[in-house]
């Protein structure tokens, strides 16, 4: 047997870790998974098993307190798109808010806050000062804030007096600005704007930071005015942050419910309805004979439109970067 044939065996026995090193190998493994088990038990419970129960759901009729569900498909799905005349018409006028919402607040937002920002950024002194001034309505609780909201729009309530104060009577609303229907929406438009306005502000005011300001000045030399140097420098190294702005505003427009249950409960006549807000009736206002079903195919409905949204935002990024 030649010496090459021996040796090799040894080397392999050498390049082996000793016992001692792989068990205490699985026991560190062993430790980490227990540290971890507990969260990923949470997961499975409150995460996955909720997923799974209310995608099956979906397909059933359920209202909470019989204790089996009776499975119709597709049933659901259908009552609330044609088969049921109510529930669509409900779902109609909730995506027409919704849409109206959609397309509203990420416009409004990014004409609010662009500005703004562009101005903190050429303030040299109070810049944090304001800065934190603006960025106050996030911070705030929004349960607070929407009482708050409610008392000054309401009849009696501090726009109606100021609007009487000034000899501005024909624009008083004798019924709230939420009680009538033209104005209840734009009323609540406004609103998401004031409290969306923060975070976009601070996000277009980063983005300006990063911005090289040897480009700006090089533009400015060779004559270019601030307004074509908006237009032609900055808009575009900002678009990648509008996208994101508009993102959040259509996100909250798609899920968010909790404006609208605490400030209209979705009246007038359902004029300020939108899809978060029929998800969460249906499923806890019903009284003795909610439609979890209903609500739980609405909310699958939601998502898909979030993915299908989501892909769009991410393949309309690739193009502006």
């Amino acid at each position: 047997m030649s010496t090459t044939s021996v040796e090799l065996p040894a080397r392999r026995l050498r390049e082996q870790p000793p016992r001692r090193a792989v068990a205490a190998r699985w026991r560190r493994r062993l430790v980490g998974w227990a540290f971890v088990a507990p969260a990923v038990a949470l997961f499975l419970l409150m995460g996955a098993y909720t997923i799974a129960s209310g995608f099956l759901l979906s397909f059933a009729k359920w209202n909470g307190f019989t204790p089996s569900w009776r499975w119709v498909g597709l049933g659901n799905y259908a009552d609330l798109l044609y088969a049921d005349p109510s529930l669509a018409a409900d779902l109609r006028r909730a995506v027409g808010n919704t849409a109206q919402i959609m397309v509203a607040v990420p416009l409004l937002t990014v004409a609010v806050s662009l500005p703004l920002a562009v101005m903190l950024n050429s303030i040299t002194r109070l810049r944090a000062v304001l800065r934190s001034v603006y960025f106050l309505p996030y911070v705030t609780s929004g349960i607070a804030v929407y009482y708050a909201w409610r008392y000054v729009l309401a009849p009696d309530g501090a726009i109606n007096l100021l609007l009487g104060s000034l000899g501005l009577g024909s624009l008083r609303q004798p019924q709230g600005f939420l009680g009538n229907p033209d104005t209840a929406l734009p009323t609540l438009i406004v609103i998401l704007v004031w409290s969306s306005v923060p975070v976009a502000t601070l996000l277009y005011l980063s983005g300006l930071q990063a911005i090289d300001r040897g480009i700006v000045e090089a533009a400015h030399i060779d004559g270019a005015g601030s307004w074509h140097v908006m237009r032609r420098i900055i808009w575009p190294l900002l678009r990648p942050m509008t996208v994101a702005i508009a993102l959040l505003g259509v996100r909250d427009a798609l899920h968010g419910f909790q404006i609208f249950l605490i400030m209209t409960n979705g009246g007038p006549g359902g004029h300020t309805d939108v899809l978060g807000l029929m998800a969460y009736r249906l499923a806890f206002m019903k009284g003795l004979a909610p439609s979890l079903g209903h609500a739980s195919a609405l909310g699958w409905l939601l998502f898909a439109g979030a993915v299908l949204l989501t892909l769009a935002n991410a393949r309309l990024l690739r193009r502006v970067q």
